[in-house]
């Protein structure tokens, strides 16, 4: 856990990485017009993103993708905003590193912390979820590139790793979108939002994050329809192959009847019409090569091999 505090002019910024109750807590005591709902949510993990307007303070939900390289899936997540007249509060996870990486910057680099913090607590606001939006094109480029991957190897003779593939990307795309459509609504509320904490000129700002962020959707909408008919090619390709190897048995099988038909019947223990000379032998083995060249002929002639 990690409760930090930046003030410059006019505007604190607090700063919660992976918030305990003590840090909500302490924040209570900062803030204590928060509403205890909004505290609580800190704390727990909520599904959809949201915004709760108040009369001197704004609560907003929002959720962006990190990637979980040990389970090769995209987990959303969470962003708390509190915003209001001269401050800002974040409470996220650690696994959002553009959050950290600003919040760094702004306590290092006088000029930066003078470029998103001298507009208020709207501007610099606007900066963390661009900065996060931003971060989004990282990952959608990622799983561009995989598709791509399995365009190249999709008729490789190893169709199970094709198929294996195809459901991992199908995973993280179904994760991706689960994330990022609900977070377009709350752009474009924050966009139409007119607050004393939240300039009119600011509607700009938000527009533009609003537009990136309907582009991350399309990418992912569009990842989605590729990669589903990506595994409706490798599903006939894989039923291709299947009905192929099932023909091949069949042939064998069926060749087999009169040969397992003859061995059968001049294996009988009765009496045959057959003298017992070894040339009889070759004789049903030489007439079983002939049946056998005589079905595969046949098969030949009706296309079936």
């Amino acid at each position: 856990m990690s409760y930090e505090t930046l003030t410059h002019g006019r505007l604190t910024w607090t700063h919660i990485t992976n918030p305990a109750p003590g840090d909500v807590a302490r924040l209570h005591e900062a803030y204590p017009h928060f509403h205890p709902l909004d505290l609580e949510d800190c704390l727990s993990r909520i599904e959809r993103p949201k915004i709760d307007e108040y009369d001197d303070y704004l609560f907003i939900v929002m959720h962006f993708p990190y990637w979980d390289s040990q389970e090769r899936i995209s987990r959303p997540g969470e962003v708390d905003f509190f915003l209001g007249v001269g401050y800002l509060v974040t409470v996220y996870e650690s696994e959002l590193k553009p959050l950290y990486n600003l919040f760094e910057q702004c306590q290092t680099d006088e000029e930066t912390r003078a470029k998103y913090m001298d507009m208020g607590g709207g501007r610099l606001m606007h900066a963390a979820v661009d900065r996060m939006v931003d971060y989004l094109f990282p990952i959608l480029y990622k799983v561009d590139a995989n598709i791509r991957n399995i365009e190249e190897n999709m008729f490789d003779e190893n169709i199970q790793r094709t198929i294996q593939n195809i459901s991992l990307v199908r995973r993280d795309i179904i994760a991706l979108r689960r994330i990022i459509r609900p977070q377009v609504p709350i752009m474009e509320t924050l966009e139409q939002i007119d607050r004393p904490f939240i300039r009119e000129d600011l509607d700009v700002y938000f527009s533009d994050t609003l537009d990136h962020l309907q582009k991350a959707r399309d990418i992912v909408e569009d990842d989605a329809e590729v990669i589903n008919s990506l595994a409706d090619t490798t599903d006939a390709l894989a039923s291709y192959r299947i009905n192929e190897v099932m023909r091949i048995l069949t042939v064998i099988s069926v060749i087999m009847l009169p040969l397992t038909l003859i061995s059968g019947i001049l294996g009988m223990n009765v009496p045959l019409p057959l003298p017992l000379r070894p040339i009889t032998f070759w004789g049903v083995m030489g007439l079983m090569v002939c049946i056998s060249i005589s079905m595969l002929l046949y098969f030949r002639y009706r296309r079936w091999l």
